[in-house]
Formats: structure tokens, C-alpha cells, sequence
């Protein structure tokens, strides 16, 4: 829903008189694009398996069910694709980033030394956030400002850096490339804020935020992420660094954000642990819509018994597509790993999961699409 024409409106007053008040109308946005699949075997046709994990596939089919989206799951020490869910579309190229950009735009900021996670910044009339609140919250104008103070040439340096712009993976046939633009958002579209706040004119890769949530989870090594197309490719499996980011000193300051955007009460991936709470997640939920498709984002990392993993959900289709709906699927994901035993250290058993939950509807994402979508 988004802010539409200012309209003089006649209305009952509390005397009794009628009076004509200014509201701006409101409208509901309407989308073209299907949320689910007719079929959902034909999410994965054409899928090369051979050389995946099949118990985090099989999670991970269950989980996306037959809503039009892909799923990965990445061993972030290494950069191995460990399942790739409806390959056609993680390997495309892309979508707008909503606020997974955010992600990006928080390690630049950390790392030109503009902030603390604790650092107040003014929002105008006298509210103040912190980077905590703001990750959590997915609170634009806090990221806006981010971008309007180290402005379009750092923002898409560090951008390249983290490997927007360019191939994710390593090899894989039919990846395509996200476009990071070589010139700024027009100001009249909102220049670089809006770049910095949900992705204007960029296209992100669901591999591209996969190699960088990666880099975040293994303390900085942008990996190329590489599929195994077979048993013995996976057995003689060799990681590939792409380069060392530079980030290590700050990625403590990125933790607190990204965990709250799943446990805090305010946070958008809160849905997730409807599903999951045995371990903690951390991530970054992203909404946003064009041309009649709504886009549904969920990276994110989770600390597990056995080493962390990194899922990216991805989806697209109409109303019921939105970021707290893709944390709420990787919550499925986890849950159903975690009743496969995968997470079981040798000799030690797991503790019973609670029943699942129903996801809450109030999501209080604050992303803002390009079609009008929040």
C-alpha cells in the first residue's frame, strides 16, 4: 500500500455538521505475477543434483513448497553449493536487492568509519536510530542517509568489492550477471539514498547475496561459489578464493542487527522462529515489487552444532511473496534439517523442537518497493 493523491473529502464532524477535511488517498497496489507454481515439480526441473547434499536438498524442496522461488544453501568455509532449489532462477539474473542491499551499505559504512552498531544518527525531527535498530527494523531513511554521506562513488566501490556487478560463482553453467549501474539514480528518483535503502536500478544474483552472506559468516573470504555436478566432484571438492575482503574488524559491529532481525520483537524475519529456534540465524529480510511482481528476500546464516550454513530464499509472484515470508520458509528449512538429524554432533543428541508456531501476520518491514509495495 502507498501514499497516493491528496484529496478533499466531506465528512460528519463531531457536532454533527458535515466539514470537508484534506486526506491523501490510499491505494492497494496490484500485482500480475503469481506467488505459486501450477505444478511444483517443475520448480526443479532441469536441476543438476547429482553432486548435492540430497538431505539439505530435500529440506530445502520441502520448504519453498510450490511457491515460485529458488532456495541455496552454501557451506560458507568453503564457498560449496551444498543444494540449489529451481536453478533456472538462482542462476538468472536477478532482481532488484529491496533491503538485502542494506547488507552492503552497512559494510561500507563500518568500514569508512562513519559509525558504530551503537552510533546514534539523525533522521530529522529529532529521531535517532543506531545501525542495531536499523538492521533489525530494516529502517530506510537510516541507510539513506548512509548513502547521501559517502555518496555514489564509494557506495559502488564497496559495492564491486563485496561482488555486485560481477559472476558469483565459479564455472557453473547458465549464471548469469546482476547489473551494479555505472551512474547514480536520477535525484528525482532519490539519487543514491534510494540505492542505499532497498536497490533502486541495481540487480542482484540470489548467488550474488549468497557469496556475500558467505563472506560475512566465514569472517571475510569472498569465495567463489562452486556446484558439484557429481559425487566425485564433490568428494575432490577445492574452494576457490576470489579475494580477501577487508572486513573482519568490522563484522562484529554488523552481528547484533542482523540477529535482532530474527529475535528481536521489532524485527522483520521475527517469522522464522514460528518455525525454528534451536540455534540462532542471523540475516536480512528484503520486500519490494516492479512492474507488477513483488520480490521476496531472506539471506541469512545460521550458528550451528556442526558449523554455521548460509541459505538465501528468494521469491517472486504477488501479494503473499514478501521478505518475512522467505525468513519464514528458511525457518522451514532449518526445522526440517534439524528433524533429519543433521545438525546431531557425533554422541550427542538434540533436544526435542518445540511444535511450530503460526507466523505472525504484523511483519513491520519498513522496505518500500518500486511499484508502491512497503
Amino acid at each position: 500500500m502507498a501514499a497516493g493523491r491528496v484529496q478533499r473529502v466531506r465528512v460528519r464532524g463531531r457536532n454533527g455538521r458535515w466539514v470537508y477535511v484534506t486526506r491523501r488517498a490510499r491505494y492497494v497496489e496490484h500485482f500480475t505475477a503469481s506467488s505459486f507454481a501450477e505444478n511444483a515439480d517443475n520448480l526443479t526441473l532441469g536441476d543438476v543434483v547429482a553432486g548435492e547434499d540430497p538431505v539439505v536438498r530435500a529440506a530445502a524442496i520441502e520448504a519453498l513448497g510450490n511457491m515460485n522461488g529458488t532456495a541455496l544453501a552454501i557451506d560458507p568455509s568453503s564457498g560449496r553449493i551444498l543444494a540449489m532449489v529451481n536453478q533456472k532462477l538462482a542462476l538468472s539474473s536477478g532482481a532488484e536487492p529491496c533491503s538485502t542491499i542494506k547488507l552492503t551499505v552497512a559494510l561500507a559504512a563500518l568500514e569508512e568509519g562513519l559509525v558504530k552498531h551503537d552510533t546514534p544518527v539523525s533522521l530529522g525531527g529529532g529521531y535517532k536510530v543506531d545501525l542495531d535498530y536499523a538492521l533489525a527494523k530494516s529502517v530506510n531513511p537510516y541507510f539513506e542517509v548512509l548513502g547521501r554521506t559517502m555518496g555514489f562513488e564509494r557506495v559502488k566501490h564497496y559495492a564491486n568489492e563485496f561482488g555486485l556487478g560481477e559472476l558469483a560463482g565459479y564455472g557453473i553453467a547458465g549464471e548469469q550477471l546482476g547489473v551494479y549501474p555505472d551512474t547514480e539514480l536520477p535525484a528525482k528518483m532519490g539519487g543514491v539514498g534510494r540505492m542505499c535503502s532497498f536497490g533502486e536500478s541495481i540487480s542482484m544474483t540470489p548467488m550474488q547475496l549468497g557469496a556475500i552472506v558467505s563472506a560475512i559468516a566465514n569472517g571475510g573470504t569472498l569465495y567463489y561459489l562452486q556446484h558439484p555436478e557429481t559425487q566425485e566432484a564433490a568428494k575432490n571438492f577445492t574452494p576457490k578464493v576470489k579475494r580477501i575482503l577487508n572486513i573482519a574488524p568490522v563484522l562484529p559491529e554488523m552481528m547484533p542487527g542482523m540477529h535482532g532481525a530474527v529475535a528481536a520483537p521489532w524485527g522483520t524475519a521475527r517469522s522464522l522462529k514460528a518455525n525454528f529456534n534451536a540455534f540462532p540465524v542471523l540475516g536480512k529480510t528484503g520486500t519490494c515489487s516492479n512492474n507488477g511482481t513483488r520480490f521476496g528476500w531472506f539471506g541469512s546464516f545460521a550458528d550451528t552444532p556442526t558449523g554455521r550454513i548460509v541459505t538465501v530464499i528468494f521469491l517472486e509472484g504477488g501479494r503473499p511473496t514478501f521478505g518475512p515470508k522467505a525468513a519464514e520458509l528458511t525457518g522451514q528449512f532449518y526445522r526440517a534439517m534439524y528433524e533429519r538429524s543433521y545438525f546431531q554432533p557425533k554422541g550427542v543428541p538434540l533436544k526435542p523442537l518445540a511444535p511450530a508456531q503460526p507466523a505472525p501476520t504484523a511483519t513491520g518491514e519498513e522496505d518500500t518497493g518500486s511499484g508502491g509495495s512497503y
